[in-house]
């Protein structure tokens, strides 16, 4: 479900009315993020829009670095410029952190007038209908056409998407995978915290709700997903996933807050780009999260560039959206 945003709760900036500012924010606010944790807030002044971490909406087990707080953010940046540009505005953006305020990711000030192209308005109608698939995909090849259109989203954005088709590639990815969620099960900071922000039903506006978990895949599966079921929400019985995903794995060209940043615009550029396609996408994130796996990721595949993130990609049907904060919980107005 959509949070419905209350223009009274919201100020107008750039020159636009409270109400078309709340429509901004809330496409902003359809962007992936570690657990659904939200880890964002947005500073409306007149002449600029500011992107702002919040640090207690990080998830220390997970993510100590906060490396998956700042590709989340990087991903609502992607998307509020997108809605900008929907409103006619050209994005003008200036990226931090900087020293003394570490929490302000970016700020977007009004660098003129734009019309959006064909692909743009295609990304903006994309946005609602962008989801998270952990079920199943159809044994049906991801097209030429789609594949480099995907390729091509995030070299727009400064980043690399590597479509793996390697089979001893894939492999190895499967067995570094299925490594990494052994090492996260055994570690009782990451299950409890796992268990905090997952399986959830009823009223809660953030988090993962059992609803948008999958099922358990056969012991033969390759690739490991997480349970998002929880105890109170048992896991969906046994199915069979495709046989032959297509995994991506997406690079910038190195860590660091500035670089993590734009390989969040990068990631929703590239799920958006998918979503147009008729792709659907689920992340592999425990090839990330354990630095002794990501390493031998990184390895795999030439150790030039560390992995950021990984993707399953294929064709899904549809699922449920995950529920997003009200504006009042994000916004703060000057």
């Amino acid at each position: 479900m959509d949070a419905t945003f209350h223009p009274g709760a919201v100020t107008g900036a750039l020159g636009l009315d409270g109400e078309t500012t709340a429509a901004v924010l809330r496409l902003a606010t359809r962007a992936p993020s570690l657990h659904n944790s939200q880890p964002w807030r947005f500073r409306l002044l007149p002449d600029r829009i500011e992107l702002r971490a919040d640090p207690e909406r990080r998830l220390p087990a997970a993510d100590p670095t906060g490396r998956e707080l700042r590709i989340g953010c990087g991903a609502a940046l992607f998307t509020l410029r997108l809605a900008l540009i929907g409103a006619g505005i050209r994005p003008l953006v200036s990226r931090y952190p900087q020293p003394g305020d570490p929490d302000l990711i970016a700020a977007v000030r009004h660098g003129g007038i734009v019309r959006a192209t064909p692909e743009q308005r295609r990304m903006l109608e994309a946005v609602p209908r962008r989801r998270t698939n952990r079920r199943p995909f159809r044994d049906t090849a991801v097209p030429e056409p789609a594949r480099s259109a995907l390729r091509r989203a995030a070299f727009e954005e400064g980043a690399w998407l590597q479509l793996v088709t390697d089979p001893a590639q894939l492999a190895e990815l499967g067995r570094l995978a299925r490594e990494a969620h052994r090492v996260q099960g055994a570690d009782a900071g990451f299950t409890a915290e796992l268990a905090a922000w997952t399986g959830r039903s009823g009223s809660r506006d953030d988090g993962v709700p059992a609803s948008a978990g999958g099922p358990c895949p056969p012991p033969n599966q390759p690739w490991v997903l997480r349970d998002f079921g929880g105890d109170a929400h048992p896991r969906p019985a046994q199915a069979a996933f495709e046989s032959d995903p297509l995994i991506a794995v997406l690079s910038v060209h190195t860590d660091g807050p500035r670089e993590e940043l734009r390989a969040g615009e990068a990631l929703q550029r590239v799920l958006l780009t998918a979503t147009v396609a008729g792709l659907s996408a689920s992340f592999l994130s425990q090839l990330v999260e354990v630095p002794d796996v990501r390493e031998q990721a990184r390895r795999l595949f030439g150790g030039t560039r560390p992995p950021q993130v990984f993707l399953r990609l294929g064709h899904g049907v549809p699922v449920p959206a995950t529920p997003r904060r009200a504006p009042e919980k994000i916004v703060d107005s000057v």
